[in-house]
């Protein structure tokens, strides 16, 4: 027993590396674990003191948890039966692709990811990008939402920037889940999307079981009051306008809701930009058969160069004013009280309705909606009309947003300037067109200053 053992120099290394890792994954990984929950907890409860709607213990589960929650879910234990038994499978096969579709949906979620990087870098592509500003329908209703209720953003859908926009206006609020599509499933683009709480779904998918999966993770971050935040149409608008909705989400949202138990509200938010960044892809993906939304890397690549080399040599412009409103949110509950015959349908018509009402405004669309209806139009005339139009939104800045988004047009040869003038230029009808589709809800009806300035106008 106190004989001396001989061993290789690499049999000795080995022997210390396998103690040491045994040593730190019994004893030391633990305690450090422990110390970090810890600081984690801490700071956690920091950000719920100062947040209307605190996070909830759900998103702040760890994911392989979260997967076996999901997993094990006895609606998606019966759907992994029915699915072994459709595809003569093993129900441990089809255990596993339900374990894969878990494993693609949920999130990650890292308050230091969301807080300290997407909060931060939202907010400064948002005011680098745009003016941004934001407006309430009734501010004392969403002040006044029932702090234990489950809260869904429900927003139209002008641009990728509406991720970044919400993140950062909705920051001193929530923290929001966002459902976000296949477009966002790059590495490394998707660690950081999981880590800010937003779970992968896919447009179409034909699985059964896929849709069991997708609709056990709704429900359960529905029942645990998790602040979500969706868009109903479920993709870009490629014309401007606003899109139909798409029922699945918003159907996995109410189902997920006990009428016994916790409420659920929803907030819908209207956006509306000056100049959306991916104008000319959604444009030409408009003309497409497949109406498909295509974006080359090396086309990015290149705007963002162009921008980066524009700002360092001062020449850089913002892209106008970005806008969002709030509308009155709608309790599910008591919308369900009475609309029970056709409740899905009628919740997305209404949360559209008031989408479309609550569309704010902006100089860029209107111009276009104006001279698309008009043909041509004096620049003065043009721009006592938008004043008419405008009123609050744009009364404080002189004017100087009107005059940026007229800049804008003429510089991109979407209208034509000539003896105070303004008329289509004809080089780019489908950007005119886009952005007056944009303008519709809110220049549709034509108020009364507006009929007094095209009177003072007709006079003159």
């Amino acid at each position: 027993m106190t004989q001396t053992v001989e061993l290789p120099l690499w049999l000795f290394v080995l022997i210390v590396l396998f103690a040491a890792v045994t040593f730190a994954s019994h004893f030391l990984f633990p305690s450090v674990r422990w110390f970090f929950r810890r600081r984690l907890e801490r700071a956690v409860a920091r950000l719920n003191k100062r947040l209307q709607r605190p996070i909830q213990p759900f998103k702040l589960a760890g994911r392989h948890d979260m997967i076996q929650r999901l997993i094990y879910d006895p609606q998606v234990s019966k759907a992994v039966q029915q699915h072994a038994k459709q595809e003569g499978v093993p129900d441990a096969v089809a255990s596993e692709i339900a374990r894969r579709y878990a494993r693609e949906i949920a999130p990650s979620f890292s308050t230091v990811a969301y807080f300290s990087i997407a909060i931060r870098f939202a907010r400064m592509l948002s005011n680098a990008f745009y003016n941004v500003r934001l407006s309430y329908e009734d501010k004392a209703a969403l002040d006044n939402i029932d702090p234990e209720a489950t809260v869904i953003y429900v927003m139209n859908h002008r641009s990728n920037m509406d991720y970044v926009l919400v993140t950062y206006l909705a920051a001193d609020h929530a923290t929001l889940s966002y459902a976000v599509g296949e477009w966002a499933r790059v590495w490394p683009l998707s660690r950081l999307i999981r880590a800010m709480g937003a779970y992968f779904i896919r447009r179409k998918s034909g699985s059964d079981l896929y849709r069991q999966v997708l609709a056990s993770y709704v429900r359960h971050a529905t029942e645990a009051g998790v602040t979500q935040a969706m868009f109903p149409e479920g993709g870009l608008s490629l014309t401007g306008k606003l899109g139909r909705p798409k029922l699945g989400l918003l159907k996995y949202i109410v189902d997920g809701a006990d009428p016994q138990g916790r409420d659920v509200v929803f907030v819908p938010v209207a956006l509306n930009y000056d100049r959306v960044l991916e104008d000319t892809v959604l444009t030409d993906a408009a003309k497409d058969s497949e109406r498909r939304f295509r974006a080359r890397i090396g086309v990015i690549t290149r705007w963002t160069l162009k921008q980066l080399w524009r700002r360092v040599a001062g020449r850089y412009k913002r892209f106008g004013i970005a806008s969002v409103r709030y509308a009155t949110p709608i309790s599910l509950s008591e919308f369900r009280a009475t609309h029970e015959r056709d409740l899905m349908t009628d919740l997305a018509r209404e949360l559209m309705r008031r989408i479309g009402a609550a569309i704010p405004f902006a100089p860029l669309p209107a111009v276009c909606r104006l001279i698309q209806q008009e043909g041509e139009m004096p620049e003065d005339k043009l721009r006592a009309r938008l004043f008419a139009l405008g009123g609050e939104a744009i009364a404080g800045d002189d004017g100087r947003a009107i005059d940026d988004a007229i800049n804008q047009l003429t510089e991109r040869r979407i209208l034509l300037r000539e003896n105070g003038i303004l008329r289509p230029s004809g080089e780019r009808p489908e950007l005119l067109a886009y952005y007056a589709a944009a303008s519709e809800p809110v220049s549709r009806p034509e108020n009364a200053a507006t009929a007094e300035v095209d009177a003072a106008f007709a006079g003159s």
